[in-house]
């Protein structure tokens, strides 16, 4: 069962969702707004060796150190060059936070949950299913990103 299809299930008809979009490479996607912490200017990273390319760096967040991800990097889509234009916005999963880089935010909205709609069976590696639903808006297509599988995975480092 998809991740839209589990919610779907459970979620009367009415239910209103908050969304922020943002822009990644002319593409509009969007995510709970709920996940997002704080919309920051670009911050140049810095790198750390041994990290999968879409990771940029960390930053320091008022003394916490959090990675940095280029999220066009993430998708598949090519890497972005970060200019003074690029935001970056802080998205929280449970105790997991990180920084996506985008183009934009364009806007936060709401709507029904009945708008939502599975995507597209397409051939994907199943355990990297970024996006769990689409949302036709008059000419418009977003697509909502699982902000959980986005962020890098943790794991647990032997003291030196």
């Amino acid at each position: 069962m998809t991740p839209l299809a589990a919610g779907a299930g459970n979620a009367d008809t009415g239910a209103t969702l908050e969304l922020i979009s943002f822009e990644i490479g002319g593409q509009e996607y969007c995510i709970d707004v709920r996940s997002v912490r704080e919309i920051r200017g670009w911050t140049p990273a810095t790198p750390m060796p041994q990290t999968p390319d879409y990771i940029l760096g960390v930053i320091n967040l008022r003394g916490a150190v959090m990675p940095v991800l280029d999220l066009r990097c993430r998708l598949g889509l090519g890497r972005t060059e970060p200019s003074s234009r690029h935001v970056i916005l802080v998205i929280q999963h449970g105790t997991r936070m990180a920084g996506v880089l985008v183009d934009g935010v364009q806007e936060t909205f709401q709507l029904a949950a009945s708008l939502l709609q599975a995507p597209p069976a397409i051939d994907s590696d199943a355990n990297n299913q970024f996006v769990d639903a689409i949302i036709p808006l008059g000419d418009r297509m977003l697509s909502r990103l699982v902000v959980g599988a986005l962020l890098p995975r943790t794991a647990v480092r032997e003291p030196a």
